[in-house]
């Protein structure tokens, strides 16, 4: 799979984001990437006036340019956008497309950071959400979400192979991608993929460090802080299988000692 660091930069709604995301997803497939992970709302930016002006439902122009992004390279993309639902609200969503441009997965944020995002989004209600795509079983979460382990436990719980977390997470929070996103991994056994913007958007400062974070507490592929980038790296389904025999985190909970 591929991690796709973008630059941040002003309002990138419109062609600028499908731009950066069509060069990735080019570049993704070139080096033999079976999916892209893409920051959160990778489609508009993150810092929007109004992210009501820019939000289309799941099945909108964004989604269709997207579809035809990923059948054109044959890979697979994890996209955020801002979500207008059947009922007028908005969700920071982020959708799964499959390598043939079918929508596989779509997942509204379900714990909001900041005052920023609770006066523009309306927090999801549904977890877990999952796809298939190449034998494994990918779940989606989006930033803040993965620092709840309630949230990353429902996923290992369902099943989860590997974690897309598109992000947006900024200075000084730096030890959520280095330490954290690595304890959710080893403690739920399963990947994560965690893909970050990386500088300053607005009053924002995004942190890089986007990162694959395996079972084991290992960590394939980091970026560093200083600029975009694309990483490149495999979720191995046989050293998952060895490090959930190696520890049995789920197998050996009692849940009836701890029930909320």
């Amino acid at each position: 799979m591929a991690l796709h660091q973008s630059q941040a930069q002003p309002s990138t709604a419109g062609s600028g984001g499908l731009a950066s995301l069509d060069g990735a997803a080019e570049q993704a497939a070139a080096r033999g990437a079976r999916l892209l992970v893409t920051p959160e709302l990778s489609l508009t930016g993150y810092a929007l006036e109004d992210p009501a002006r820019s939000a289309e439902p799941a099945a909108g122009d964004g989604a269709a340019a997207v579809s035809r992004i990923a059948a054109e390279h044959g890979v697979a993309i994890v996209y955020g956008y801002p979500e207008r639902g059947e009922d007028g609200a908005v969700h920071n969503s982020a959708q799964l497309v499959g390598p043939d441009g079918t929508a596989l997965a779509n997942y509204r944020k379900t714990h909001l950071y900041g005052p920023y995002e609770a006066k523009h989004y309306t927090p999801g209600e549904l977890l877990p959400v999952q796809a298939e795509l190449d034998g494994l079983r990918l779940g989606l979460l989006i930033c803040y979400d993965v620092e709840f382990p309630e949230a990353v436990r429902a996923h290992a719980l369902a099943g989860t192979d590997v974690l897309l977390v598109p992000t947006a997470l900024m200075r000084p929070y730096d030890t959520v991608a280095e330490t954290l996103v690595v304890a959710r991994a080893v403690e739920s056994q399963l990947y994560v993929a965690y893909a970050n913007r990386v500088g300053r958007e607005g009053e924002f400062d995004f942190a890089g460090l986007s990162c694959l974070a395996a079972p084991d507490g290992s960590v394939p592929v980091r970026a560093d802080g200083s600029g975009e980038a694309l990483l490149v790296a495999d979720a191995d389904p046989v050293a998952l299988r060895a490090s959930r025999d190696r520890n049995p985190y789920l197998a050996d909970r009692r849940p009836e000692l701890y029930p909320r």
